[in-house]
Parts: C-alpha cells; structure tokens; sequence
C-alpha cells in the first residue's frame, strides 16, 4: 500500500529537535527527506551525548532523524549553494530553522525560490516568531510562556518539563501546518504557502485550560504540583509500596471511586459535584491519601481500574518502553501509516549519490541498501 506522502519531497535545513521532529513525522508519512547539515560536525545533536550507540551516533541525534538522507553542504561555498538551490527549486516542501539574514544571504532567499517554483511549501521555525531575531532553546521559551511558572511543587520553585516539550509540540505543530498546506495544494485551492512557527506561540498555546483561566477570571495561574486546578480527586497519591495517580474526570467516576475505597465520609452531598470536591479539596484529598497508604499500589490499580476509575502508577521509563515497539538505533516506532523505512544516516551518509542524482537518489535507494 503506497503511503500517503510517497514522492513527496522534503528539503530540510533544520537540525536540533523542533526541526527534525517535524521533518521526522513527514518522513515516517512516507515523504523523502533530505536532511542538509554542516560538513565536518553536522547537526549540533550529533554530539550531545553521551549516551551514543557503537557506532559514535548520539541518542539525541537517533531519536528524532530517521527516514532521512544526509548530505553534508558548507552554505558558503558558490557550487554548494547551487546544489541547495537545485533541491531546494525542486522540492515540495523546504523547512529551516535558521535565523531570517543567513539563508538569503547565501543565495537561497525563500521568496525567489517560492516564485520560482509555484507548488512550493516553506516552513520557517523560530524561536520568538519571523521578526525577532533572539535565538530559540526549549528551555528559555519554558520559562517565558508560564510554563515553569505553573511547574513543581506549590510551594517550590519553578520547574521545567523534564523533556523539551515545547520544541516537540512545535515540532508537531509545523508538521499540521505542511499537511494543511499540502492537502490544499492537490485541491487546487490558494494557499498560503510562507509559513512561520515558533517556540513561544506554540508553548503557550498550549496552556489550553490553564490560559483560558486566566483570561476568564483575569487572576494569574497558580502552581499545582500534582493536582489539578479545575478537578478534584486529581493528583498523585502514595500507595504502600510506590505511588499511583487517581484522574477523577466525572462525578460518576468519583461515586465509583468512594465506594472502592469504601470512603462513606465521602458520600456526603457536598462532595458529589466537582464544584463541591473543590470548595473543600484538602478534606478530599486528605481522606483518600489516608486511605491509599493502606495497600499496595497494584492491589488499588485492580480495584479503579474494575470500578471504572481513572488510575495508573508512576513508572519508570524503562517500564513505559515494555509497552511499545523501540528500537536502539529507529527509537519507538510510529504508528500506522507512518512507518519507520530507514534508519537515521551517519554525517553525509547519501552526500555523493544525492550530488550526483538530485531528488532521484531516492529512486536509485529502492534498488540497492542504504
């Protein structure tokens, strides 16, 4: 079954995370992707480590740049930039991630190329949106987004997500944005096809319901550690033995979750509506932290999870890979249609056979190994 961006091709001067997570989903999707990097070194995240793999490959480069060819490129030289400018001309799609004077200065300036060919599709990722020129690291836009300030425990200090989330969700974010763009362009409708994403739109954005809050009540958000500010029981407990989150997304669930526990104390009329659970959480949340403590974490996930409660135990990451497909060199395989076909390319690994073939290298990859 031929997969829904087969032949669809992708140039992509990205490199770190937002970049080549997005390029990495319309691999998987089944487009070709030519990943162009800095001769000698390549992508910076080829040298985060360790860990690396035996054979020199960081784990940070491994996980977000398979299905990709690389072709090594110095922007300064004139026959390199040609070539870019060759492949770039005779893509569907172009990402970057570079700062708005370096492409154009070198010969590669989206505007001329997008009139040059007219079914083109360039996606700009930046760190603070198309007219700053302040550099873009996950870490920073937490801080600035009200992500780190609603992070950690209450009365701790701010904390950062423990991966960079924000350069994921961007990362997603212009993935949709290229599949919207694509899809109107086979409709032969008119589209816009310049597109900019950044850090700090995407990450906040995402505070959803946090934002909106906000904007409602006009007070700022506050730090809920392992609670929920809009749901009561929803939080973090600690079993006998390791601790289990409860999720308590409906006041029929809490009913179930009060006879489970067999918590009378709790069938009361004002704890039957979430609005009550919230008017008076810490008499909640204290009775059933009290109760949790009594038995061990897998005799209490039986018990919700048979009385239909929202629950799970907090597991380690070695515990959560046993439930997926994973691989030391592809990482945790995608689902279907995407696909995992090749895995990430060592430093100029398909250099000679794309300077000598342009896109058609790919054609020539189907009838011999990589």
């Amino acid at each position: 079954m031929s997969m829904p961006l087969a032949g669809t091709r992708v140039l992509d001067f990205t490199r770190v995370l937002a970049g080549p997570v997005a390029t990495m989903i319309l691999g998987d999707l089944g487009a070709d992707i030519i990943k162009v990097e800095r001769p000698g070194s390549g992508d910076e995240s080829r040298g985060w480590g360790p860990p690396f793999d035996s054979r020199g490959e960081s784990a940070y480069f491994l996980s977000c740049n398979r299905n990709k060819l690389s072709v090594a490129a110095d922007l300064d030289s004139a026959a390199d930039q040609a070539m870019l400018r060759a492949l770039a001309v005779g893509a569907d799609v172009v990402l970057d991630n570079f700062r708005s004077a370096t492409l154009p200065a070198r010969g590669l300036e989206p505007e001329s190329i997008l009139a040059e060919n007219p079914r083109l599709i360039w996606c700009t990722i930046t760190g603070f949106g198309p007219s700053s020129s302040r550099p873009g690291y996950d870490f920073v836009v937490q801080a600035e987004s009200g992500w780190m300030a609603i992070t950690g425990e209450v009365t701790g200090i701010p904390v950062k997500v423990g991966i960079a989330l924000v350069d994921v969700i961007t990362g997603k974010d212009a993935a949709i944005a290229i599949l919207a763009a694509l899809a109107a362009t086979n409709r032969g409708g008119v589209i816009q096809r310049r597109l900019f994403v950044s850090l700090q739109h995407t990450a906040v954005s995402s505070l959803v319901n946090v934002a909106q809050n906000a904007l409602v009540t006009g007070r700022d958000a506050a730090r809920w550690g392992n609670a929920h500010a809009n749901l009561v029981p929803y939080e973090l407990f600690r079993a006998a033995d390791r601790p289990l989150v409860i999720a308590v997304g409906s006041d029929p669930q809490f009913a179930a979750l009060v006879r489970c526990l067999d918590l009378s104390a709790l069938s009361e009329a004002r704890f039957a509506t979430n609005a009550g659970r919230l008017e008076h959480r810490e008499l909640v949340v204290g009775l059933i932290r009290e109760r949790i403590t009594t038995r061990s974490a897998a005799d209490w996930i039986a018990l919700l999870e048979r009385s239909g409660v929202p629950c799970g135990v907090v597991r380690t990451v070695l515990e959560a890979l046993a439930d997926v497909s994973g691989s030391a060199i592809t990482g945790v395989a995608p689902l279907e249609p995407a696909a995992v076909r090749r895995p990430p390319p060592t430093l100029d690994q398909h250099g000679a056979l794309i300077r000598s073939h342009g896109w058609s290298a790919f054609t020539q990859l189907t009838t011999r190994a990589d």
